[in-house]
């Protein structure tokens, strides 16, 4: 029997909807506290969405040179050593996708909790991953088309709320979208690269396709477009979600708080307006959470393939999913749940991810040094199918910026950089006591 693929389709609702999450509906009012300027904040997505799709070319290119499942465990295990690799698989599995995964499922469940206030929020969120973990621990068919329902009705509602509250709203605010003298101070300020952290963690998910590598029918040739038109799709919903916040509801009304989505479907719609969006936007995370739920065991799984000491999570059913994994991630993402600080948690994961992809987007550039050179050792020279274009650009784009912003944040924001740190060494620590036993 052959074995079961992720199609073009389902990998690419897989990276849009691992993308379109918590951090869209739930980033703009911290951006706003210190933001006021409609035009910085819409050059905060662009910025953000441009950084991420430079990202996304790098990982096609890498993916094509260095196939297998596992994301950045695989490439920083190849290009740097294994005790790289080792601890980015460790960020991966615990920070990178359990903790956006916790927020998420928080998220819905405080959302549909108030239309329906007798449901506990707490409870929602984690029937929510337990009920996914099981679906996921399934096959791929139920799997992928859980995942493709999800993430077409997630684009359709971003689409179809952003035109009717244009359409039907009375007048637009007073909020500026033209550039003006005021504004060339803060793209240098570090209140402007604090907020491109959130933007960068309402991106992050652009490379999950990368963590699905094995699953994947010719991935060199479906990488490419998927990361990258994936990644373009959802920058465009971005921009076209928050200009229409920012059109329909006051700066004041929108400043320092969580559910932007529901303020402004109130100022656009009324009261049932509200409701109904607060219920569709809890249902739009169902796709988000699920997305994470596919990718992040897969990380898990060539951690245990390559370890004995945790051999017990690469074990597949008859599917050929790696469902222990998924149950262990699943339970990963609970822990996250019941004890996470929703804003610390998101400025910790974010700067964490940062670092986790700076490391993979420059191993690009080491892996090119070392073909150019004729250097052969444990990583593979042979030409790629896919090459990134207009290289070098891309990757210094994203190094330049990714480093910007992490520079700024261990100034602004050393408590959460220290959180990170830790989760490093507890990462090298796992190495070690798996080397060892």
């Amino acid at each position: 029997m052959a074995t079961e693929k992720f199609s073009l389709f389902s990998v690419a609702a897989i990276v849009i909807a691992n993308m379109i999450g918590t951090g869209v509906f739930a980033t703009l009012g911290y951006q706003l506290v210190d933001i006021q300027s409609g035009f910085v904040i819409l050059c905060l997505w662009v910025l953000g969405g441009l950084v991420a799709v430079c990202g996304a070319l790098c990982y096609a290119e890498l993916g094509a040179r260095l196939p297998r499942s596992g994301g950045e465990y695989n490439f920083l295990g190849r290009i740097y050593h294994p005790l790289a690799g080792f601890i980015s698989g460790w960020i991966s599995a615990t920070v990178g996708f359990a903790a956006p995964t916790a927020l998420a499922a928080i998220t819905f469940g405080t959302y549909l909790s108030s239309v329906f206030p007798v449901l506990p929020p707490l409870l929602l969120a984690t029937a929510l991953v337990v009920i996914l973990a099981l679906v996921h621990a399934t096959s791929h068919r139920y799997s992928a088309g859980l995942q493709n329902i999800f993430t077409l009705a997630k684009i359709c509602v971003i689409v179809v709320f952003s035109v009717t509250a244009l359409v039907v709203v009375d007048a637009f605010q007073p909020i500026r979208f033209v550039p003006d003298s005021t504004d060339i101070g803060a793209f240098a300020s570090g209140t402007f690269a604090v907020a491109l952290i959130y933007v960068g963690y309402a991106y992050s998910g652009w490379n999950a396709a990368t963590y699905l590598i094995d699953e994947i029918d010719n991935p060199a040739r479906i990488l490419p477009p998927v990361l990258a038109v994936g990644t373009g799709i959802v920058m465009l919903l971005y921009v076209l979600l928050n200009s229409v916040f920012l059109l329909v509801a006051p700066v004041d009304a929108l400043t320092g708080q969580l559910e932007v989505g529901t303020i402004a479907a109130g100022y656009a719609f009324g009261d049932l307006g509200a409701t109904i969006i607060g219920v569709t936007v809890a249902l739009l995370l169902v796709s988000t959470v699920s997305a994470m739920i596919v990718a992040a065991p897969r990380v898990l799984q060539v951690i245990g393939e390559d370890y004995s000491i945790f051999r017990y999570l690469s074990r597949v059913n008859n599917h050929d999913i790696p469902a222990r994994a998924i149950l262990i991630q699943g339970m990963i993402a609970l822990v996250f749940m019941w004890s996470a600080s929703f804003e610390s948690i998101l400025i910790f994961a974010g700067a964490t991810m940062a670092l986790n992809t700076l490391f993979a987007v420059i191993g690009l550039i080491v892996l090119r040094r070392r073909q150019s050179h004729h250097e052969t050792g444990h990583v593979a020279a042979a030409r790629p199918v896919f090459k990134v274009p207009w290289y070098p650009l891309p990757p210094i784009i994203f190094i330049g910026v990714t480093g910007w912003t992490l520079v700024y944040l261990v100034i602004e924001r050393p408590v959460e950089i220290l959180f990170s740190v830790g989760i490093i060494a507890t990462g090298a620590a796992g190495y070690f006591m798996a080397k060892r036993f």
